[in-house]
C-alpha cells in the first residue's frame, strides 16, 4: 500500500507565484497553497491548469484545498467510516465508481493526464492510535492487472487480496498518477504523508539509493477534509504513526493514461 506540504495561506485576486523562504503556518479561510520554497497563491476553486501540471511535473505532488464539497464528503464518511479497515479493490464499489467519475475528480486528473485518463486502482486507508501504522521511505511500484503474461520488463509478480499484480517499467510508473481523496483533516498529528519534492523524476530506485537519499527537506503534507494530494507514484514518500486519538481517512485512487502492452490490461478501468 502507498502511504501525505504545509499550507500556506494568503489572499489575492489572480493566480500568483511567489518564490519565498519556507513558511510553516497555514490559516483557515484561503486558497494559497505552500510548496516548502514555493507558495502559489490561487483564487476561489484554487489552481489554474498550467500551474497544477507544472507543479506535479517538477515537484511530484500538488495539494487542492479544495475537491469535494460538504454533502460528498459527509456521503462517503457515512459508507466508509471512521471504524473501517483498510480496503483495497474499491473500484467494484458503486460509490467510488460514482466519486471517481465526478466532475470534481476528472477535472483536476484531467488537467495533468488529460481527458482520456481513467481510474485502475483504487484504495481506502483508515489510520487511527488503534489501527496505527508507520510507513519508511518507498515509492509505489506495482499495478494491478487481470492476469499474468509474460512481457519483456513486466516482474516480478505478487498476489494482493485475490489479484495479480506486476512491477512494470519505471515508464509506465512515472505515467501514473495518484490522487488521495482525504474525508478527514490531515495534520501534523494524525499521521500526514511526508514527500520528497522532485524525486519521483530519478526513475526507480534502488533500497540503497532511497536509505541515502536526502530527507531533511522533505515535505510534510497536511491536507483538509474535502482536498486532495496529487502524487506521481515514484514520488518518495513516508508516514508516521498517528498520535492523536482521531481518523485519518483517504480514499487513494490511481488513474493512467494509456493501455497495457497486450496481452496485458489493467485488472479495472472507469
Amino acid at each position: 500500500m502507498t502511504e501525505e506540504m504545509v499550507g500556506g495561506q494568503h489572499r489575492s485576486d489572480e493566480a500568483t507565484q511567489i518564490r519565498a523562504s519556507r513558511v510553516n503556518t497555514r490559516t483557515p479561510k484561503t486558497d494559497a497553497l505552500q510548496f516548502n520554497w514555493r507558495i502559489v497563491m490561487i483564487p476561489n476553486l484554487g489552481w489554474t491548469g498550467k500551474t497544477l501540471k507544472v507543479t506535479v511535473e517538477e515537484d511530484g505532488f500538488a495539494i487542492v484545498h479544495n475537491c469535494l464539497d460538504e454533502s460528498a464528503v459527509d456521503r462517503l464518511c457515512v459508507e466508509f467510516d471512521d471504524r473501517r479497515h483498510p480496503q483495497r479493490n474499491l473500484l467494484s464499489i458503486p460509490s467510488v465508481r460514482q466519486l471517481v467519475k465526478s466532475r470534481q475528480v476528472r477535472e483536476i486528473v484531467e488537467t495533468v493526464l488529460g481527458p482520456q485518463c481513467f481510474a485502475v486502482k483504487a484504495i481506502f486507508f483508515n489510520k487511527t492510535r488503534s489501527s496505527n501504522w508507520k510507513v519508511v521511505w518507498h515509492q509505489d511500484l506495482t499495478i494491478a492487472v487481470r492476469e499474468r503474461s509474460h512481457v519483456e520488463g513486466f516482474g516480478p509478480w505478487t498476489m494482493k487480496d485475490g489479484v495479480v499484480h506486476v512491477q512494470p517499467p519505471a515508464m509506465v510508473m512515472s505515467s501514473l498518477l495518484a490522487i488521495r481523496l482525504h474525508l478527514d483533516e490531515s495534520s501534523f498529528d494524525n499521521g500526514p504523508l511526508r514527500v520528497i519534492a522532485g524525486s519521483h523524476r530519478k526513475g526507480r530506485l534502488s533500497a540503497e539509493q532511497i536509505s541515502a537519499s536526502e530527507k531533511e527537506n522533505c515535505v510534510t503534507c497536511t491536507v483538509p477534509r474535502g482536498g486532495a494530494l496529487l502524487m506521481r507514484p515514484l514520488v518518495l514518500h513516508a508516514s508516521s504513526a498517528c498520535s492523536a486519538p482521531r481518523s485519518r481517512r483517504v480514499i487513494h485512487v490511481e488513474f493512467a493514461n494509456a493501455e497495457l502492452p497486450p496481452p496485458l490490461d489493467w485488472h479495472e478501468r472507469v
